[in-house]
């Protein structure tokens, strides 16, 4: 496993940028010439720059993906961008997913208690974070290695770039890796190898990698995991799996469930030992193959991480790394970062979803049995629009006159809250207040049920 380096990220440099013409920075037509890294975002947008190269010395979700997002949005409009990143421990929904369906809140790290300094690259914890194009959730750490490649529109299809990291695996052995027909990296296995995965005991094909596009006017984004190595495979169900499924109706887009497992696996008796920069390595001589990069950019993007972090360039090509100095150097990548980690992103950006107790008319499913604890009439419904609740109804009397009234008074308090900011104690305290002939136990018991379904703490 390859060390994520992080600190330090000026360079002694061999050649210092120069004035050239009407731009201040452009670098000279010299090639294997460091430059400094705080010229990434003026190299990456300059219009020469057709082929770029990148892999991230950050694992940091936040900054990682907004990197990606100002290369889609600043480089040249025809311009082939290959950038890879391994994240520290996080689940990444896409753009219109719901993270009370599609996530284990209460496995995940409550943001929504403390902000921003809970969320260093040395937190152990894993974090939520929504990206801006569509797809569906994944789990990333660091045997989980992402891969994106922006390209102009014109020439992108969905299978090319997964099927240039599949060549990338093959270079490496794992020759039972393919693109399947939803555009996924799978992996064949025998009746034994089942990578960790114990749910699933047939020999169908395990998934690897999975992706998600963002098409812009000129651009496309491709964007792609693929679990390498990850060691947490036999976990991933516990961050994945949300213990409200059975109770959520949402609009939006839901993910589809695969058995998955990792490529070293199938390299476990290879002659040469295996490495996730081995990987990158071959994707980016894909890469290369693929929109004729110049070789000596694909070198040096290969060979920067080895080194001091460096940028190089020539007349067509920046190739080296990128992190969190260039993240949080560049004002429009760190307006970028601080969208991320927002809660109003990660949460009020949810379409609308139901969340009942009870078989309604837009989601006629039974549902499970409540707690014992709870009395048999209980009846629990919220209608969310933005993370918001814009409709409740919930009673535990069996007199319907009562009953009423308890759904009145807890509308009241409930109406216009954002969902993410209700805590434990205050679903307690709103019951308690609304169901003023009900024994407190049970306002307790159900501000527990709901607590727990919803993710409050």
């Amino acid at each position: 496993m390859r060390q994520l380096l992080r600190g330090q990220w000026l360079l002694s440099s061999s050649l210092v940028p120069r004035r050239c013409g009407t731009s201040p920075f452009r670098v000279s037509a010299r090639y294997n010439s460091a430059i400094f890294t705080d010229r990434f975002a003026q190299l990456a947008s300059r219009h020469s720059s057709q082929h770029q190269i990148y892999q991230s010395l950050s694992s940091d979700p936040y900054v990682n993906l907004s990197i990606e997002h100002f290369l889609l949005e600043h480089a040249p409009p025809d311009s082939s961008i290959l950038f890879l990143y391994v994240n520290r421990p996080c689940v990444v929904i896409g753009r219109n997913q719901n993270p009370w369906l599609e996530t284990n809140l209460e496995a995940l790290h409550n943001d929504r208690v403390s902000v921003g300094e809970g969320n260093s690259d040395d937190s152990q914890e894993v974090v939520l974070v929504r990206r801006r194009s569509g797809g569906g959730a994944v789990y990333h750490d660091q045997g989980n290695l992402n891969y994106s490649v922006i390209s102009p529109r014109t020439t992108f299809t969905r299978n090319k770039h997964a099927e240039m990291v599949v060549r990338a695996l093959h270079r490496i052995g794992a020759t039972n890796t393919s693109v399947n027909d939803r555009h996924d990296i799978v992996m064949s296995v025998g009746p034994n190898e089942h990578g960790g995965s114990v749910e699933f005991l047939d020999t169908q094909p395990r998934k690897i990698s999975g992706s998600a596009f963002k098409l812009t006017r000129h651009r496309a984004l491709h964007h792609g995991t693929c679990l390498l190595d990850s060691p947490n495979i036999n976990n991933l169900g516990s961050f994945l799996r949300s213990p409200a499924r059975d109770y959520i109706k949402a609009k939006g887009v839901e993910s589809v469930r695969s058995p998955v497992t990792n490529v070293s696996t199938a390299l476990e008796n290879a002659f040469a030992p295996f490495s996730i920069q081995g990987v990158m390595d071959g994707i980016m001589e894909e890469f290369g193959r693929i929109y004729q990069v110049d070789a000596d950019a694909v070198r040096r993007a290969q060979r920067a991480h080895a080194n001091e972090p460096e940028l190089y360039a020539g007349d067509d090509w920046v190739a080296g790394v990128v992190g969190e100095p260039q993240g949080y150097g560049e004002a429009e990548i760190k307006k970028g970062i601080d969208e991320l980690r927002s809660l109003e992103w990660k949460y009020t950006q949810t379409p609308r979803f139901t969340f009942s107790t009870y078989p309604i008319e837009e989601d006629p499913r039974e549902r499970p049995a409540l707690p014992s604890s709870l009395p048999p009439s209980t009846r629990v419904f919220l209608r969310l629009k933005h993370g918001a609740i814009v409709e409740s109804e919930i009673s535990v009397s069996s007199d319907p006159t009562v009953a009423s009234e308890e759904v009145h008074r807890v509308h009241e308090a409930l109406s216009g809250r954002n969902l993410h900011e209700l805590q434990l104690g205050q679903w307690e305290q709103i019951l308690r207040d609304a169901l003023r002939a009900t024994d407190a136990t049970v306002a307790h018991e159900l501000a527990r049920f709901i607590g727990g379904k919803l993710g409050s703490f």
